[in-house]
Parts: structure tokens; C-alpha cells; sequence
């Protein structure tokens, strides 16, 4: 009996051993719009998680990042540039990888979860412990065109560690490696808290690099697809959409992970100048009736403001002089106002989302994004830099509008924005997208930039801001309405027409005056 018994035992051991899972491989995710370290504090407990682009979209918790692969699809295979901009990388011509595909996609180091208030410097550490892998990371911004900034990495000339301001989002984030394979890191987020006590949390991130095959000695980014449309009509872009979140494992609970965000608030009436902090433009849907307004970032809840009461303020601290190669901007040597595509203190950083929940649940494919006319000083240019410093321009108004660029869904994206003179620049957009109802919907409104400190942004406020196109979202533009712009092809073209008009009047006049002297001659001499 006893055998018996041992037999059972040993028969059901045997059979709960199959029938246990092996251990499953970690899920591989995307680094398009994603935070690929994000903060977090409650109480005394710090986190850090990965949050996808969909995690991101509605604040909520994210990953553990031991059971998540990045890489090896979706990255960028280069080579250092030449110069002392990216030397940090190594030796000019190093093949490189990086996580991110070079265009608007950049993940990046997220702290909005900490309150600056419950920090004794509001500041959160970031250091790089052990790096398991066969070359070297190095984590960098990218602060300009051709330039960028090391964070953190395991490089000789690169320090372990980065002190991040609380409540933040550090965008445009480079994670780079020179050589394939697989790379464990070990990453510590700690803060001194207002208590005198110092907290801190560490996690383990994966990345595969597949093998480093550069196009080219400075690969361009990832160019989005353009179509050609018959004349006249605008030449669309398309970025590629964030992929969707392969499913994971399901994460192990974050040390007291902080609550959801309260939803974004609608604000009317209360007029802003934006000198600094992070704003996006984006579209919102309420049954039928598409609005485009302007989120603002620099509270939590953020607050979606109309346009009309939103003025950018552009100041003097965002001066730059042009690069060599970069004549889309001007000159050489040139001076530019350029509003960067990582953020800085001190200056305002606008980019454009497609995130809100209605836009995402309610739209179909993506949303379209047309520039249809500049009104300012100087030109005005849109430009993304790639993970190797290259340039790649979205809109420029020295060329022909409307300009067009499609934005898929759950996108949120920064640029470079540039202006070549100080003044008042107002452009003219607009956003239009398919319900998925099938009912198309549009809305055109004016965005005001005041550039340089010696422009008053109050003067943006009043008649020609804001809206450009009518309340019932049906397209046709109102208000700004067959107002010229004074930069771009548009306003040579119309310069050009009235040199016409001048020149055929003056003709007028001369025939004219010819005939009244004739006429007074054959008085004269008594003829009829």
C-alpha cells in the first residue's frame, strides 16, 4: 500500500512538473514615444519602469525593464560623424546603433512621476552601474543641429551619472552601442527627500543589437515616405506609426506605484505667454466637432487652451548661428532663434500630439497636419535632427504652400523650430482626420510666435490670432481668410501680380494723357 502510494506520488510530481510553463522570453517593445526610464516616487518608494508609447498616452505605470528586450528591430546603423559634436562616441567612421530610428520617435527619460516639492533639490540621480555586453553605451540628447549632449554611458569620456530635474521629460533621447550582441545595464534612480532621507530603486534593462551594417559614412534618418501629388496640390510626409506594444509578461507590481494622472483639463478665456516649459498643438473630437488647441504642460493636470489665447515668446537665449550646411536656415554664420528638439531651461519647447484619448479612439488611420501659410518677418522653418545630426525639414516657408504632413495616432512629437528674424509670426494650420463614423473633419486655426526680447507677445493677442477657420469644423477658412503670407513662394507670387496691376495702369495713364494733349492741340488749331 505504501508503494502504492509512493507510485501516486511520484506519478502526480511528474505530472505537475509538465505542466509547468518553461520560463517565457522576455517581450520586446517598441522605443518609438516610449519612456524608457521613467521615475516615479510615492512616499518613501521610488520606481523605475519602462512605459510604452500607450503607457505614456495615459500615464499609468509601465514595465518592469528585466522583463523587457529593446531592440533589435527598429533601430539605425551609422557611423560617427566627423567632428568634436559626437567624439564622445568614439574614433569618425565607428560603426554605431541606435535604439531610436532617427525621426520622431526618440523614447525618453521621464520624472514627471516626482514631485520637485517632496525633494530636498528636486533633482532625481540617474547612474550607470553594470554594463554586461560587448562594446560600449552611451546614452546622448540631441541639442541641436549637428550637436549633441552625453548623458550618461560606459565610454571613457562619458560619466556614469546624470542628475535629472523632477517633473520633467528629457525627449529626444539617443541609447547608442558599437558593437552587436546582447547588453545587460544596470541602472539606480535615487533622490534625496525633504525628510533628510535618501531613497533610491535599480532594474536591469535588456537590449539586443543586432549586426551593425551602416549605409553610409553619415546615414541620414529614417525618411518618412513622400508621395507626389498633381500640381497645385501638397506634398504630403508620413511618419511611420508607433508600432503597437508586443505583449509582455505581465510586470512585477512597482514599489507603491504612483496613481493614474487626473485628466487633462479644457481652459478658455485666459490668455498665456509661453516663455518656457513644454506646450504641444493637437487635435480634439467631441461627437463631430474637431478643434485644434494648444496642451499645456506646465501644470499637472496639463490644460488644453484654445490658440487665440496662447502666445509662444521665442526670447534672445534661443539665438544660434547657422552651421555649415544647414542653408534651409540661411548663411553661415547667420543668426537664427531655434526653439531645439530636446528640451532647455529657459526656453519654450512646442512639439504636436495626436494622444488624445478621443482622437485615438475616434479617428481613423492618421491625422494630417497642413502648414498653409506664414505670415512674419523672416522665414520659418520645421526640422528634425536625426540620431547622427542630420537634418531632415518638415515644413519651410520659403517653399510653395500648403505643406503637408501626415501624424498617426497616439503620436506625440518634437522638433526643431527656427525663425530667421525677430517679430510676430503667425502661422496657419490645420489638422484634419476621418471619424470612424467615415465623416471627414478639419479645423484650420493660427498659432502666434513672438520672436526675440524685443517683441511684445502681447501684441500676438487680438485681431489674427487664433482662429483661422469657422466653428463647425467644416474646413473653410475664416477670419485670416485670403490673408497673404509675407514669406514663402506664396508672397513672391503675389508680389509679383501687383508689379502686373502697377505696370498695366501706368499704361492706362500714359494712353490717357497722350489723348488729353492731343486734344488740347486740335483746340488750339480750331480743329473738331
Amino acid at each position: 500500500m505504501r508503494a502504492g502510494a509512493a507510485g501516486l506520488a511520484l506519478a502526480v510530481l511528474a505530472l505537475t512538473a509538465g505542466m509547468t510553463p518553461a520560463a517565457a522570453e522576455p517581450a520586446a517593445i517598441t522605443t518609438v514615444g516610449a519612456d524608457l526610464v521613467s521615475v516615479a516616487l510615492d512616499g518613501d518608494a521610488l520606481s523605475l519602469r519602462i512605459r510604452d508609447a500607450a503607457q505614456v498616452a495615459r500615464d499609468v505605470p509601465g514595465h518592469d525593464p528585466a522583463e523587457v528586450i529593446l531592440g533589435p528591430e527598429g533601430g539605425l546603423a551609422g557611423r560617427v560623424p566627423p567632428g568634436e559634436a559626437f567624439a564622445f562616441l568614439g574614433p569618425a567612421g565607428q560603426p554605431v546603433w541606435s535604439l531610436s530610428a532617427g525621426d520622431t520617435g526618440f523614447p525618453a527619460l521621464d520624472t514627471t512621476g516626482v514631485r520637485p516639492d517632496a525633494l530636498a533639490d528636486g533633482m532625481v540621480a540617474l547612474t550607470l552601474g553594470a554594463v554586461e555586453g560587448p562594446g560600449t553605451f552611451t546614452a546622448y540628447t540631441l541639442s541641436g543641429l549637428g550637436t549633441a549632449s552625453p548623458l550618461f554611458g560606459s565610454g571613457a569620456k562619458v560619466t556614469r551619472s546624470v542628475k535629472l530635474p523632477a517633473a520633467t521629460r528629457t525627449a529626444g533621447v539617443v541609447w547608442a552601442f558599437d558593437a552587436a550582441g546582447d547588453y545587460r545595464l544596470t541602472l539606480t534612480a535615487s533622490a534625496a527627500l525633504r525628510s533628510g532621507k535618501t531613497v533610491s530603486t535599480e532594474a536591469t534593462y535588456r537590449i539586443r543589437v543586432p549586426a551593425i551594417v551602416p549605409a553610409g559614412q553619415v546615414p541620414p534618418p529614417a525618411a518618412p515616405q513622400q508621395t507626389t501629388r498633381p500640381t497645385g496640390q501638397p506634398t504630403a510626409r508620413t511618419f511611420a506609426a508607433p508600432a503597437e506594444a508586443k505583449p509582455a509578461a505581465a510586470p512585477k507590481p512597482a514599489a507603491a506605484p504612483p496613481p493614474a494622472a487626473k485628466a487633462a483639463t479644457t481652459a478658455a478665456g485666459a490668455r498665456q505667454v509661453i516663455a518656457d516649459g513644454h506646450v504641444d498643438m493637437g487635435p480634439q473630437l467631441a461627437g463631430d466637432a474637431w478643434t485644434i488647441r494648444i496642451k499645456d504642460d506646465r501644470t499637472s493636470p496639463a490644460v488644453w487652451r484654445e490658440t487665440a489665447d496662447v502666445v509662444l515668446h521665442v526670447k534672445d537665449n534661443a539665438k544660434i548661428t547657422v552651421p555649415a550646411g544647414a542653408d534651409f536656415l540661411g548663411k553661415q554664420g547667420d543668426t537664427v532663434w531655434l526653439l531645439p528638439q530636446s528640451q532647455q531651461a529657459g526656453i519654450v519647447w512646442p512639439g504636436w500630439n495626436t494622444q488624445h484619448p478621443s482622437v485615438v479612439s475616434g479617428i481613423k488611420s492618421t491625422v494630417t497636419w497642413t502648414l498653409k501659410g506664414v505670415n512674419g518677418p523672416g522665414r520659418y522653418a520645421l526640422f528634425l535632427t536625426g540620431s547622427f545630426g542630420k537634418a531632415d525639414v518638415l515644413f519651410d516657408s520659403a517653399k510653395a504652400f500648403p505643406q503637408q504632413l501626415a501624424v498617426p495616432l497616439n503620436t506625440h512629437a518634437h522638433g526643431n523650430w527656427a525663425f530667421s528674424k525677430p517679430g510676430l509670426y503667425r502661422l496657419t494650420v490645420q489638422m484634419s482626420g476621418t471619424t470612424t463614423a467615415g465623416k471627414a473633419v478639419t479645423d484650420t486655426k493660427t498659432l502666434t510666435i513672438a520672436v526675440g526680447d524685443s517683441t511684445d507677445p502681447t501684441g500676438g493677442f487680438g485681431p489674427g490670432s487664433g482662429s483661422a477657420g469657422g466653428g463647425d469644423n467644416d474646413g473653410k477658412e475664416q477670419g485670416s481668410a485670403g490673408r497673404l503670407p509675407r514669406t514663402g513662394t506664396g508672397w513672391v507670387l503675389s508680389a509679383g501680380a501687383a508689379g502686373v496691376v502697377l505696370v498695366a495702369a501706368g499704361a492706362v495713364l500714359v494712353l490717357l494723357t497722350r489723348r488729353r494733349r492731343a486734344g488740347l492741340a486740335d483746340t488750339a488749331t480750331g480743329n473738331t
